[in-house]
C-alpha cells in the first residue's frame, strides 16, 4: 500500500481529520496527535480479506493524558460480536483473552494492555478471533511492522499534552 493511501485511510478512520497532527507512518502503522482532546494514538488497518466484513477493522493503541490512560489497546473488528462469546488475541505465541461488545474489543485491564504492547514489539503479526452475531467464527489479522515505532511516536507526541 502506498504511504499516502495508507495515511488517507488512517485519517478517515477517525473524523474530523482537521483536528489531528500526523506524527508519521511507520511500516503498516501510523501515529497521530489530537491536541484538542488531547490524545495520541498508533493505528493500523487489518490485513485485507475477501471474507464478509460489516466494518473496516483496525487496531489502535491510545494515550489520553488528562485521564491518565497510557497505552490502551483497542480493536475494531470486521463483524459484530455474538453476545458473551469469547474473544482471543493470538500474538507472539501467546493467547490473550479480550473483552468487548458490538464490534469492539479491548484488553480486560491495564495489565492486559501492557502485555499486548510488549508482545507487539517483538511479534510479526497479531490475530483476534471471535464468534460473530450470526454464530460463525471469524478473525482479523494485523501485521506489526512499524507498530513499536508508531507506539513510541504516540507516547512522545503526548508527553507534553495535558
Amino acid at each position: 500500500m502506498k504511504r499516502w493511501t495508507a495515511l488517507a485511510l488512517f485519517a478517515a478512520l477517525s473524523a474530523p481529520a482537521m483536528a489531528r497532527d500526523s506524527l508519521g507512518m511507520f511500516g503498516q502503522w501510523a501515529a497521530f496527535r489530537d491536541p484538542a482532546v488531547p490524545r495520541c494514538y498508533a493505528i493500523a488497518m487489518a490485513a485485507p480479506s475477501t471474507l464478509q466484513r460489516e466494518f473496516q477493522p483496525y487496531a489502535d493503541v491510545a494515550w489520553w493524558p488528562r485521564a491518565q490512560i497510557r497505552g490502551q489497546v483497542h480493536f475494531r473488528l470486521s463483524r459484530k460480536l455474538a453476545a458473551n462469546a469469547p474473544i482471543s488475541l493470538a500474538i507472539g505465541g501467546q493467547k490473550i483473552p479480550l473483552v468487548g461488545g458490538g464490534a469492539d474489543a479491548w484488553a480486560a485491564d491495564k495489565r492486559g494492555d501492557a502485555a499486548i504492547m510488549a508482545a507487539m514489539r517483538s511479534a510479526r503479526e497479531m490475530t483476534v478471533s471471535a464468534r460473530g452475531a450470526d454464530g460463525r467464527g471469524f478473525s482479523n489479522t494485523w501485521t506489526l511492522e512499524g507498530a513499536a515505532t508508531a507506539m513510541d511516536a504516540a507516547t512522545v507526541g503526548c508527553a507534553a499534552l495535558r
